[in-house]
């Protein structure tokens, strides 16, 4: 028998325990963008695909792989980039291979920036297409690295426990079967398997000698991401400082972190609603809280609380800082008739009568509240 390659290998299991639970002939789509990661996860996924619940006890049986891949049009050939990627895909058996425009509506470029708005209009795509096609997964390349870079980035914001939890390795339909495999394992599957991959220039450092600037959060006509400023400068600094398995440690500190967000968002999902109260002091499309009920709570609980309501009334994830919840703690605790807490998203938080009254911006839904979000929730 062949030797495998230990990279290939480490993919395989890797997918092998995220097809677990499909049944025959259930469809699972690869989000594929065309580089490493997402074409190793491709390959992988087609070997497994064919071989679901397979044991020394049970042949197995096949399910349907597939993959979706997002046009964004940011970049010039970008177009070109999707279409050998989806041959690539279909070489590999994937049917069926869907390409797709990002659709920018409702995405808000002023505010997210590009990568925020290009994250928003990848997953409505996603989400679309595993609709049409009924699809049970999809499944993300996401990889211990991005991991790694994902908590720094909210360790360095100071987002609180729940960013610094990192990527989900589930949440619905989506899957993350390469959260504990490294980038540079992913770029062994594909020499292993004969992909060719794309390097996206964003994730590349401009020339030190070019004396051009360098511009965070955005992605294109010659910006540079932070993420990509974190991976290119950030992690190396890290490595070589503190020794080799910074990246381990960070994805480690994530895993050990959300069992613990998901049991605090729970219980603040559950004050939110004991404190959740009809009031004829409410205007059009506020929600009204009791202030009373809140401030009884412990203080860690309640400004989680407090956090996932600004974010069930619009407020957006990655820009709702402790800034803000300290604004909302105080309009509950601290109460001297201040005027009302604005946070981001255009939300706005005020208090009157022992309620708290929250108003999405006029932008949102026409209740202007969009529910609790889920404790695992977190932005990707």
């Amino acid at each position: 028998m062949a030797r495998v390659d230990p990279a290939v290998a480490a993919a395989r299991n890797a997918v092998r325990a995220a097809l677990a639970g499909l049944g025959p002939g259930d469809l699972v789509l690869v989000a594929c963008s065309g580089g490493a990661d997402s074409l190793a996860l491709a390959a992988a996924t087609a070997f497994e695909a064919r071989r679901v619940g397979r044991s020394v006890r049970s042949r197995g049986y096949a399910v349907r792989a597939g993959a979706v891949l997002v046009d964004h049009g940011l970049q010039a050939g970008s177009a070109d980039v999707a279409a050998r990627a989806a041959e690539q895909c279909r070489a590999l058996g994937l049917d069926p291979v869907l390409v797709r425009s990002a659709d920018w509506s409702g995405t808000a470029l002023d505010t997210e920036g590009p990568e925020g708005a290009a994250r928003t209009a990848r997953y409505r795509a996603l989400e679309q297409a595993a609709a049409r096609t009924g699809a049970a997964r999809v499944l993300l390349g996401h990889t211990l690295d991005d991991q790694a870079e994902q908590v720094l980035l909210g360790l360095a914001r100071g987002a609180g426990a729940r960013s610094l939890a990192g990527m989900p390795r589930e949440r619905g339909i989506f899957r993350r079967p390469f959260l504990g495999l490294r980038r540079a394992q992913t770029e062994a599957v594909c020499a292993a398997s004969g992909l060719a991959w794309w390097t996206d220039p964003t994730n590349l450092l401009p020339d030190a000698g070019s004396g051009g600037e360098v511009e965070t959060g955005a992605g294109t006509g010659g910006f540079t991401p932070l993420r990509s400023l974190v991976r290119g400068r950030a992690m190396p600094v890290l490595e070589d400082t503190l020794g080799p398995g910074v990246a381990e440690a960070l994805a480690r500190t994530a895993d050990q972190l959300r069992d613990d967000a998901d049991l605090l968002d729970s219980l603040a999902a559950d004050l939110l609603a004991r404190a959740r109260v009809e009031s004829t002091e409410a205007e059009v499309g506020e929600q009204a809280l009791d202030a009373e009920v809140l401030a009884r709570a412990h203080p860690a609980l309640r400004r989680r609380a407090l956090r996932l309501a600004a974010l069930a009334a619009g407020s957006r994830p990655t820009d709702t800082t402790t800034r803000h919840v300290d604004a909302l703690d105080a309009l509950v605790v601290s109460w001297t008739g201040q005027g009302p807490a604005q946070l981001p998203g255009g939300t706005r938080a005020r208090r009157a009568c022992g309620r708290l009254f929250l108003r999405a911006a006029p932008t949102g839904n026409s209740d202007g509240w969009t529910g609790v979000r889920p404790p695992t929730t977190t932005q990707e």
